[in-house]
């Protein structure tokens, strides 16, 4: 498996697999997955930002993507990020989410970025939390009833990690 810098010529790839999730599953809050041209706008928001956009692609397949982008817009926040990750469906639980998620960790370090969040969509999304938690990131805190998807409230799980320093002393 190889994880590489995400293409445009992905993009039909990554819309498949968030297209997956919206329909099937609670780890995102959309109820319409986004189309590929609305895709391409949010990729090219993260990677103007200088912000990795990653694919991870096994015999020329994408099985999974991932990217960080800010946390939040207000300027106070701007050392911080904010990771997503999707892993095509029935490719879960290969390696492909800690592959990708260890080196959006790594190069936003190398961008001098401090913490990186991840904000998961329902409390029982055991295999996410896990990921996370394996690397190195902890659970600070649960947003109960954010969401209403599939008929039910859905809530969502903070969890942080910091990057570099952290907090351990004034960025440059």
């Amino acid at each position: 498996m190889l994880v590489r810098p995400a293409a445009a010529q992905d993009l039909a790839a990554i819309q498949s697999i968030y297209a997956h999730h919206v329909l099937h599953g609670l780890a995102s809050f959309e109820e319409q997955p986004p189309t590929t041209d609305e895709m391409r706008r949010r990729f090219e928001s993260v990677t103007r930002r200088g912000l990795p956009y990653l694919a991870a692609e096994e015999a020329g397949e994408v099985l999974g993507y991932g990217y960080c982008a800010p946390y939040r817009d207000r300027s106070a926040y701007r050392y911080s990020l904010e990771d997503s990750v999707y892993i095509r469906d029935g490719h879960q639980g290969k390696g492909i989410g800690k592959a990708l998620l260890a080196e959006l960790i790594r190069i936003c370090e190398g961008l001098n970025y401090r913490q990186i969040v991840a904000v998961i969509g329902d409390s029982a999304n055991l295999p996410s939390i896990a990921l996370h938690a394996g690397l190195g990131f902890v659970r600070a805190g649960n947003l109960r009833s954010t969401g209403y998807k599939f008929g039910r409230w859905v809530d969502s799980v903070l969890m942080q990690r910091p990057l570099g320093a952290g907090d351990g002393s004034k960025p440059e």
